[in-house]
């Protein structure tokens, strides 16, 4: 696992929740939801695509 990564994640939650807190402050809050829920899934995306890289890994070590 890369420092690069842990970072990425901070970025985009910095990102979604400064434009969450003024989508929300426009009254709109609908879009602020929206915006959220955005951020997680391509967190949960990237999150997916580095356990699928670590079970890979072990089964290599393993050789399974």
């Amino acid at each position: 696992m890369d420092v690069d990564l842990i970072f990425k994640i901070a970025a985009i939650g910095i990102v979604v929740a400064v434009l969450g807190q003024l989508l929300i402050r426009s009254g709109r809050e609908d879009q602020a939801m929206l915006t959220t829920l955005a951020g997680l899934i391509v967190v949960l995306s990237i999150v997916l695509k580095e356990i699928s890289n670590l079970f890979s890994s072990i089964k290599e070590l393993f050789s399974l």
